[in-house]
């Protein structure tokens, strides 16, 4: 399935996460996903998440992030692992996104950063040698006792849901 909107990624130099490491504890949060309602970590306790973000929608292949991890979801389901996306787009712009791409989880809007900072997502970056803050592409694999199992760090789109699944089956193999 091809996402609308979706064009290549930007440029990141490879730092590793600054605000967080495997096997700590996955700062809890609270926000409205696209559908309206609302989401908090605490609630997925006992469950495996992959919890992903994503730049801008507008700008940024953000969304062929979401439509990566849509394409594997049956895999996700089969092992009862929460997937969930967060950006800083608008609740509305969100909800019509995830309607045109047919996208089954939640995406999570943080308008203020404040989430993904607390999760070390949002920092300084840089495309055309300009640099700017914005959200790093990063993705948290935390286990059903709240830990960060993994950190995917500065990924890039091809090839990154088989990336999380593979670390996903060797975290828990069934």
């Amino acid at each position: 399935m091809q996402c609308e909107g979706c064009v290549p990624s930007v440029s990141v130099a490879p730092l590793p996460n600054p605000v967080l490491s495997e096997g700590r504890r996955a700062p809890a949060f609270r926000l409205v996903a696209h559908d309206g309602k609302e989401v908090r970590l605490t609630e997925l306790r006992g469950r495996w998440v992959v919890l992903f973000f994503y730049p801008r929608l507008q700008r940024v292949s953000s969304g062929g992030t979401a439509c990566l991890f849509q394409a594997r979801m049956a895999e996700f389901r089969r092992r009862s692992t929460a997937v969930i996306g967060i950006g800083v787009d608008e609740v509305d712009t969100q909800r019509a996104f995830a309607r045109a791409n047919q996208i089954a989880f939640p995406l999570l809007a943080d308008r203020n950063a404040r989430v993904a900072r607390r999760y070390g997502a949002w920092r300084e970056k840089s495309s055309n040698g300009q640099a700017y803050v914005g959200i790093v592409r990063s993705t948290f694999l935390i286990d059903p006792s709240g830990r960060i199992e993994r950190i995917f760090d500065n990924q890039r789109m091809k090839g990154h849901a088989d990336k999380v699944l593979r670390a996903l089956r060797q975290a828990c193999p069934r």
